[in-house]
């Protein structure tokens, strides 16, 4: 999310702290070789928080990339985004950004705050993979975020891979507790991406 929200924002929504929910796991620090890239690049290998997680979404390819990059509907399946708004237009691509927001819960660098996130996407390749980066802030609190997001057709579906990092002095000085916010993050949207595309009917053929 760095200079987007973008991997960070996706860190701090306001779900249950509860890792697993869609089968994740957390990577510990320093456990960067098999890391998901976009064209080659991917998150950051010296960030000590970091979650990757993944799910296999009953739905075709076409919806689930439909879902996950128009931006501005986020907030339609998404409940912890309160708002999306692109920043330039047409179909996503390299160069995109977009601004965002979350809730934050109290956390020990603030109390319950709004997150803005303006997330920049730095690589893409269509139907395939994304990676953004940018800045998520709030009143004493900035995070830098590195998301990146990978789809595979497999059979009955789409295997949708993700990871995150996040760096800054806040999130620094309390690791845990930092990795367990992301990751809730992070098994939230996956959670919420797959209900939503499981559910949006048989219109779109991947």
């Amino acid at each position: 999310m760095p200079a987007t929200r973008s991997a960070v924002g996706t860190a701090l929504f306001t779900v249950p702290l509860v890792l697993g929910l869609v089968g994740g796991a957390a990577v510990p620090a320093g456990a960067a070789p098999d890391s998901l890239t976009c064209r080659g690049v991917g998150v950051d290998p010296d960030a000590r928080v970091r979650h990757r997680t993944e799910t296999v979404i009953h739905a075709p390819l076409a919806t689930v990339w439909k879902l996950q990059t128009d931006v501005e509907r986020w907030p339609s399946w998404q409940a912890p985004v309160q708002s999306a708004r692109r920043l330039d237009h047409g179909p996503l691509r390299a160069g995109s950004a977009f601004h965002w927001t979350t809730p934050l819960p109290p956390n020990p660098a603030t109390g319950a705050t709004t997150l803005e996130i303006t997330s920049t996407v730095e690589q893409l390749r269509r139907g395939s993979c994304i990676r953004w980066t940018g800045p998520g802030v709030a009143d004493g609190l900035r995070i830098d975020g590195v998301h990146v997001w990978n789809f595979t057709r497999v059979k009955g579906g789409v295997l949708v891979r993700t990871e995150e990092t996040h760096t800054g002095p806040q999130v620094d000085a309390d690791v845990p507790t930092a990795t367990k916010i992301l990751a809730a993050g992070l098994e939230g949207w996956l959670h919420d991406l797959k209900a939503a595309a499981e559910g949006y009917g048989d219109g779109l053929q991947g």
